[in-house]
């Protein structure tokens, strides 16, 4: 539980999005608990689940390295959870050791049972239809046109709604961080993309200096907006339920003249976060950081 306390908290500043309560709260949410599971074969990772209270966890660099440049950080999870460990304080701990403040957002997301039992027995067949193989043909081209459920949608929405909250936070509180507003970017994973997209989509003020939706992230069938950030995302070959989505987020970017880099790998499966797996896919973090010095955020 030291291990735990040591993650959530290691760092400078702990920020509430909503001081007054968060609006339009999500049904039947318990207390908020920590769990472990394995993520790209690592044993015990720090995950989070019945997230109500919404927060920006500050990650500084050391005195004199930073660069100015600010980064919110959005972890995956499916909207169930927050995969807080390898997509989250991982990242967050590597951006600051390269001068980036990083922002790390715990979004809300949905109920799950109190009970830590019953809820990990629940977690297989959860992931089944993620991890379900399937010929590219079969590959779904959208995610969000096949969410029926309506809980899940609306949790997609307060995720994005708490996304934006926490840039507006950074950016009005950017001399504390010594950050630069005008550059302020996002990354997020997996539904954490999909959140990142829907702000870079949709920032309802100042856009974006940039957003990388990693293995996940789509526009829903609108137009990319004329002054979209510049884009970066990944995906691996063999996770064939998002891969033909996130070739899409790519292609819409790129139809719109917006500047876009996409990497597919082999393999790497979903979900490989910050996890090294001894396989090309390691090599996003690399690739991502020699983007962003190409890009002018460095």
């Amino acid at each position: 539980m030291a291990d735990d306390a040591h993650l959530i908290s290691a760092a400078q500043d702990v920020i509430h999005l909503w001081p007054e309560g968060a609006p339009d709260p999500l049904p039947n949410v318990g207390p908020e608990a920590t769990y472990h599971w394995p993520a790209a074969g690592r044993e015990n990772t720090l995950m989070l689940r019945n997230v109500s209270e919404p927060t920006l966890t500050v990650f500084a660099p050391e005195a004199g390295k930073a660069n100015g440049v600010g980064v919110v950080v959005c972890p995956g999870g499916g909207w169930r959870i927050l995969a807080w460990e390898h997509e989250g304080v991982d990242l967050a701990h590597w951006l600051a050791a390269r001068g980036y403040t990083a922002f790390l957002l715990k979004y809300r997301v949905m109920a799950t049972p109190d009970d830590p039992a019953v809820f990990e027995a629940s977690i297989p067949g959860s992931n089944k239809q993620l991890n379900a193989p399937r010929p590219a043909s079969q590959s779904p081209r959208s995610l969000m046109g096949a969410i029926r459920d309506e809980t899940m949608l609306k949790a997609i929405d307060l995720a994005a709604m708490d996304g934006r909250r926490a840039v507006a936070i950074v950016r009005e509180r950017a001399k504390d961080w010594g950050v630069d507003p005008a550059k302020v970017g996002m990354v997020g994973f997996s539904a954490g993309a999909f959140l990142c997209a829907d702000v870079a989509m949709d920032p309802q003020a100042q856009p974006l200096a940039f957003v990388a939706p990693i293995y996940g992230g789509e526009t829903r069938g609108k137009p990319v907006p004329a002054d979209a950030p510049p884009l970066f995302t990944c995906i691996a070959g063999d996770d064939r339920y998002l891969f033909k989505v996130v070739e899409g987020i790519y292609a819409d970017w790129s139809n719109a003249d917006r500047p876009a880099e996409i990497h597919i790998f082999n393999r790497g499966g979903h979900g490989f976060g910050m996890v090294r797996q001894g396989i090309p896919a390691d090599r996003w973090i690399d690739l991502f950081e020699d983007w962003l010095k190409d890009i002018g955020f460095a």
